[in-house]
């Protein structure tokens, strides 16, 4: 997950992480060199922007492989008409927005959502007209427990786990205070989980949780440090994670606690704003690869970013996220009989169908299937600030909870594992 409370744009950044690594003409859809002509196929995006945050990262990078797609032959000759709508973390608006692109338009499908609000509102509306929404950026317990809405990134509840995980394992935690948003399908929901980890190894957990309206760090710190944790987890947007960590500088609590995050605290401006005081000493779960990884769609990703989405527009973890949700999109729609593509219920039939895709971008394959919960990627990276930069101190590695038993059964059902 990525409240995206923006210290700087991350588009310089994650292109200077790739230097080196060719940047070539991107690769996209069918690669015709031709622009699609024919009668334009709708699908629609909801994401997110008001205050607390902005998660616009993950349709704009849909938008852009979209575009490119549009100019490379699009779906057998038909272009992709994608409809954006902003909910603006108003339930009103968020049914507003899916009644207008699902009811109104007629989409076949919904690409890279991004939101707190949209999925809990919309996710009943997703089943009941038989349309699937494969999302890009989910917060929320209903975005990974419907029967419509399938994401390509992890969510706090996984990011947060592995965080966890990795810090039992290798850093000596055993009892590790989670703060987070007090929003029900949302910190309790994720804090929880880590707090049944760690009782499950025989250590203990808490929870701290912030109003996110007026959230004070400072109260959640010291209640953190009251009930005798060992490790402090920021399970925040980057902009609070920072200020958590910055009131705990004042207080030089650096080496009394160890320090670790959810994906939000992958943000390659945040080294520098936490500065030399923090280096080696905050560790982050990352949902997706570390951008320095560079595989072939990673590199792709960077190279389309760069040809048909705006200078400004993140290169960060959503965007990974919304790109990777509309590569898996068109896939699906190449392999479909060309007649078919319009037909939501064809659509949304060969959507629930996709079992075993891969990427770099990804620890483990993409799929979906008939069932009422979705959490295919529930598998990441450890990285460490280190002088001013992420270094990588683990590899994939599976999270460990009983919370992925139905998913492990799934994935075992389609010969996944």
């Amino acid at each position: 997950m990525k409240l995206n409370l923006k210290l700087v744009s991350m588009a310089a950044a994650a292109s200077f992480a790739l230097a080196g690594q060719a940047m070539a003409a991107p690769s996209c859809g069918a690669n015709t060199g031709e622009a699609a002509t024919g009668e334009p196929i709708i699908v629609g995006g909801i994401y997110g922007k008001a205050p607390p945050g902005d998660f616009s990262a993950s349709t704009d990078a849909a938008k852009a492989y979209f575009d490119c797609v549009n100019e490379n032959g699009g779906i057998n000759g038909r272009p992709i008409d994608y409809r954006v709508e902003n909910d603006q973390w108003n339930p009103e608006m968020a049914a507003q927005a899916a009644s207008k692109l699902v009811k109104d338009a007629g989409a076949v499908a919904l690409v890279a959502n991004g939101s707190f609000i949209e999925m809990a509102v919309n996710a009943k509306t997703y089943k009941e007209e038989n349309i699937m929404s494969m999302a890009a950026a989910c917060a929320i317990s209903e975005c990974f427990e419907s029967s419509n809405i399938v994401s390509t990134n992890q969510g706090p509840l996984p990011s947060n786990l592995g965080a966890a995980q990795f810090a039992q394992e290798e850093l000596g935690s055993k009892n590790v205070a989670c703060i987070g948003f007090n929003i029900p399908n949302n910190g309790p929901w994720s804090c929880q989980v880590v707090i049944d980890f760690m009782q499950s190894r025989g250590g203990d957990g808490s929870m701290q949780l912030l109003n996110p309206g007026a959230p004070d760090v400072n109260s959640a710190l010291l209640e953190a440090i009251s009930t005798g944790a060992d490790t402090i987890l920021m399970n925040l947007p980057a902009g609070l994670a920072i200020a958590v960590l910055k009131a705990a500088e004042e207080q030089d609590l650096r080496d009394s606690y160890v320090w670790i995050a959810p994906t939000p605290l992958y943000d390659l401006s945040v080294p520098a704003a936490l500065g030399e005081y923090w280096n080696g000493k905050v560790y982050v779960n990352t949902e997706l690869a570390p951008f320095q990884l560079g595989g072939p769609d990673a590199k792709n990703w960077i190279e389309v970013m760069d040809a048909y989405a705006r200078p400004e527009d993140p290169r960060d973890t959503f965007a990974q996220s919304g790109y990777l949700s509309a590569t898996y999109f068109v896939k699906t729609l190449l392999m479909m009989d060309p007649k078919d593509v319009g037909d939501r219920a064809k659509v949304t039939e060969a959507i629930k169908n996709i079992s075993g895709y891969t990427s770099d971008l990804m620890c483990g394959p993409y799929y979906v299937g008939d069932t009422d919960f979705h959490m295919p990627n529930h598998a990441g990276y450890m990285v460490q600030i280190v002088d001013g930069g992420f270094k990588i101190v683990r590899d994939c590695y599976e999270f460990d909870s009983a919370y992925f038993e139905p998913h492990i059964a799934v994935e075992k059902s389609l010969g996944l594992r």
